[in-house]
């Protein structure tokens, strides 16, 4: 696996889970790797791993049945705000960067149409 070193590794094991729940690849009550099988998969430090777990338990992501596993636990609820505030965070960073490149906001706009037309979608009014 490929980790951003611009952001801590235990985030974006946090946001590589999240955003699986949000696919629907994994779902409520999927169980999830064991912190040891996710550190030896990913080759990342186990007590990394430990504390991207331990804060996903914190915010209600999965929980650890002990000799069972973890699983997720995630409500609709808290997975649509999830997803609300992932893609905010990608918008901001998008706009962020196309400012610092001298875009206006209109040339944002007009790039991001031509982009999706281009890749086959149809902008929405």
């Amino acid at each position: 696996m490929a980790f951003d070193p611009s952001r801590p590794i235990y985030r974006q094991i946090i946001s590589g889970y999240l955003k699986k729940m949000i696919r629907g690849d994994l779902r409520r009550g999927d169980k999830i790797p064991s912190q040891r099988e996710y550190a030896e998969i990913a080759k990342v430090n186990p007590n990394t791993v430990q504390r991207a777990y331990r804060e996903m338990e914190q915010q209600d992501i999965v929980e650890t049945v002990r000799g069972q596993g973890t699983f997720v636990k995630i409500s609709d609820q808290s997975l649509e705000r999830s997803k609300t505030e992932m893609a905010r965070e990608y918008v901001r960073h998008y706009l962020l960067e196309m400012r610092e490149l001298g875009f206006d906001d209109q040339e944002i706009i007009s790039r991001l149409v031509s982009e999706i037309t281009a890749e086959g979608g149809k902008p929405r009014d």
